[in-house]
């Protein structure tokens, strides 16, 4: 952590030496703001409809319009070589840590 006032002056600087200008950064920071509130927002919205598809009631998603190996890379697993159930089970376990 930082606490020496210097540090901070050192972070500052060197912040505003990437950045160009104390006008870009607000800027950079709003959209990165933005960029990871629409990132969350769309985790929330591929975990629900995995929930919903993986619910023994999911009658609106048939299993078969389910890719299940773009769903798994869009949550960060690994999908080359597995099989579509080694697949699902670790959607599965993905979500179930997620809650």
């Amino acid at each position: 952590m930082i606490d020496a006032p210097i540090e901070w002056a050192i972070v500052i600087v060197v912040i505003l030496v990437l950045f160009g200008s104390t006008k870009k950064i607000p800027e950079f920071a709003r959209n990165l703001g933005r960029a990871t509130g629409e990132f969350k927002r769309g985790q929330v919205e591929l975990e629900n409809e995995l929930r919903k598809s993986m619910s023994p009631d999911a009658s609106s998603v048939k299993p078969s319009e389910i890719n299940y190996s773009e769903a798994a890379k869009n949550l960060g697993i690994e999908t080359s070589g597995k099989s579509e159930e080694q697949l699902k089970t670790e959607i599965r376990e993905k979500l179930s840590n997620n809650q």
